[in-house]
């Protein structure tokens, strides 16, 4: 028999992958191109060629046993200066080699970051609409998540909700800028009123709290007036988890990596527990070959033109037909409301229009559905014939 842990989850596995293997069945019947699947994140867009170049460079440059064998937990001394002073010359911070703990992928760094500082019993903070699997990874440690209701139609974080939640047992409070699924990128002023209450409260309580950055998209913002706040310049304590999964369109690769400020509460120990944490949860160490590829491609992007088309044409044409949708600033989710009350009933119609969209709920605020736009144009151009034959079939249901 399995354990009881892993029964809860199999129960609620992840929507996401759930509707992506759907997708998978319903292109074995009706063939692969009329499908559009628009559940998981996983790019449709090569990485930028300097990545290929230096994956190459590495194996070539190098001795093999250096590269294929054993560093640091950590991760290599010069990658990880490297990123430091990649971070410090774009945001003005003054991280160092130590500070950076290399990590596979923003999952894992996340839960390198929680079973450093979790205890059972203790409370994680998310902010609803959430990326599904925080719930997993709070409960790989026994801590309860707590969710702090949506703060719709804008989905800034609901901060008076938020303060109210907020009690001796909060450990930890996971951000998403720019956010999975909304698409929203946090304001300056909701961060700093944000870790303003955070402050109080630390102090009211007499605990640390931890602030924890999850982000994947930070490069993926489509419009230069919109500014993604660096969190560690306006809270002590704050831990970010950081991926190249979606800036080098790399998600398979699982390449990433942590920041311990050494403002952080507790840090020398914090960083020591990471360096165990690696080795407890299995990876050891994050794979050597891409640690040492990144550094080479510290400056380099996926060309997020190409989102930022789709997002035009997929907002533009959703908003046209009828759907109720907002402009995403960042990442290449749209978020957008249902026309029916029931989520989850809205997307199996969808589905017999050969559309694979993710309810609300699967992100803790059910009413909304998720699209993915990080696919071939092609789809996108495809798909809006069938959203429209679905508003047409909903509304003629209702008359």
């Amino acid at each position: 028999m399995i354990s009881e842990k892993m029964s809860e989850m199999i129960s609620g596995s992840s929507m996401i992958r759930a509707m992506f293997e759907e997708g998978k069945k319903l292109g074995a019947v009706y063939g692969p191109e009329n499908v559009c699947d628009f559940s998981l994140g996983n790019p449709n867009l090569p990485p930028p060629p300097a990545v290929r170049k230096a994956i190459i460079s590495v194996l070539d440059e190098n001795e093999e046993t250096f590269v294929h064998g054993y560093m640091n937990n950590s991760g290599y001394e010069a990658v990880r200066a490297a990123i430091a002073n990649s971070i410090n010359a774009k945001f003005g911070t003054d991280f160092t080699e130590k500070n950076i703990v290399m990590s596979v992928g923003a999952a894992g760094g996340l839960n390198v970051i929680l079973k450093s500082i979790i205890n059972p019993g203790d409370e994680v903070l998310v902010f609803a609409p959430f990326f599904g699997e925080y719930k997993n990874y709070a409960s790989n440690f026994d801590a309860s998540l707590v969710v702090v209701p949506p703060n719709a139609p804008s989905f800034q974080p609901n901060l008076i909700e938020f303060e109210k939640l907020l009690s001796p047992k909060t450990k930890a409070v996971i951000v998403n800028t720019p956010n999975n699924p909304t698409g929203v990128v946090y304001s300056e002023e909701t961060i700093i009123e944000l870790t303003d209450i955070l402050k109080k409260k630390q102090e009211e309580f007499g605990t640390e709290i931890y602030l924890v950055s999850d982000e994947p998209y930070r490069e993926l913002v489509y419009d230069s007036e919109t500014k993604v706040p660096y969190l560690t310049k306006y809270y002590d304590s704050t831990l970010v988890g950081y991926s190249y999964s979606k800036s080098l369109s790399l998600p398979g690769e699982r390449i990433g990596y942590i920041v311990i400020p050494d403002k952080a509460a507790d840090s020398e120990n914090l960083l020591a527990a990471a360096n165990i944490a690696t080795r407890i949860l299995g990876y050891v160490n994050a794979p050597s070959i891409n640690q040492l590829m990144v550094a080479k491609c510290l400056e380099e992007k996926a060309d997020i033109s190409f989102y930022k088309k789709n997002r035009d044409v997929l907002v533009e044409g959703l908003s046209k037909i009828g759907f109720d949708c907002a402009k995403p600033q960042g990442a290449f989710y749209l978020w957008m409301k249902a026309p029916i009350d029931d989520d989850k009933a809205f997307c199996e119609m969808a589905k017999k229009h050969l559309l694979l969209l993710v309810p609300g709920s699967a992100f803790g605020c059910p009413g909304y559905v998720r699209i993915v736009y990080c696919v071939a144009h092609e789809t996108i151009l495809k798909s809006l014939p069938k959203f429209e034959s679905l508003y047409h079939d909903i509304h003629a249901d209702r008359n």
